[in-house]
């Protein structure tokens, strides 16, 4: 990347959740379990597969970075103006795991996403939680 560590910024959330990782990376790798709790995919845990989030406003081009199973998920979150990249980091802890979600590479322009970003994980963090309590 040409931007320098400064001008780029992150948007991180983390969650303890009371569930194994092995029932989280169910729902951040199936794609009918996705659409629950982000937004409508056609999603495949392989590195390399491209494919898009679309929602009622608009959507993201995605392209799958990192498959490592129950532990680290990666993949490019690029539109509207954006070039970022989203992991998902599950550490299996006491109580269940430690969900850790990071969205890297927002430019000092891009303000409005950087604000959305950091508002709209947690609701879809949120939204995950009441997925995964439905799920056996």
């Amino acid at each position: 990347m040409s931007q320098t560590a400064t001008a780029a910024r992150t948007v991180v959330v983390e969650r303890e959740m009371p569930h194994p990782p092995e029932k989280i990376w169910r729902a951040l790798t199936q794609s009918h379990l996705i659409g629950e709790w982000l937004m409508a995919c056609e999603f495949a845990p392989v590195a390399g597969h491209e494919f898009s989030f679309s929602a009622e406003w608009g959507g993201v081009d995605c392209r799958v970075l990192t498959v490592e199973p129950h532990r680290t998920l990666a993949y490019t979150w690029a539109g509207m103006g954006l070039d970022t990249v989203v992991t998902w980091t599950l550490t299996p802890t006491a109580a269940g795991t430690r969900l850790r979600m990071e969205q890297a590479g927002f430019g000092p322009e891009q303000e409005m996403a950087y604000r959305g970003a950091t508002a709209g994980w947690p609701r879809f963090l949120d939204n995950m939680e009441q997925v995964l309590a439905r799920l056996d």
